[in-house]
């Protein structure tokens, strides 16, 4: 039997991907935020980009793998019980 694609599994995984991503950017700004000598800021955006970017991906890809199994799981429980009689 082919189940159908579940829509609900890339909202959690692109909200998870999102927080992560900013919590990636966020810490990876604050710890190469440093002040030269002339009392200038100086931050490293392209090391932040980097890191937000990898974090969506990687944060997001694992919540989908999680929630497909999950989902599975349930679908395949829900099967087994609709095939066997009631006790």
């Amino acid at each position: 039997m082919r189940r159908r694609p579940n829509p609900w599994i890339l909202i959690p995984s692109v909200v998870a991907g999102l927080v992560a991503a900013w919590l990636g950017g966020t810490v990876t700004a604050l710890s190469c935020r440093y002040q030269e000598l002339d009392g200038r800021i100086v931050t490293c955006p392209g090391w932040t980009t980097v890191v937000s970017v990898l974090s969506f991906v990687v944060v997001g890809a694992g919540v989908a793998v999680v929630l497909v199994l999950v989902y599975r799981s349930i679908a395949e429980w829900r099967e087994r019980q609709e095939a066997e009689p009631p006790a």
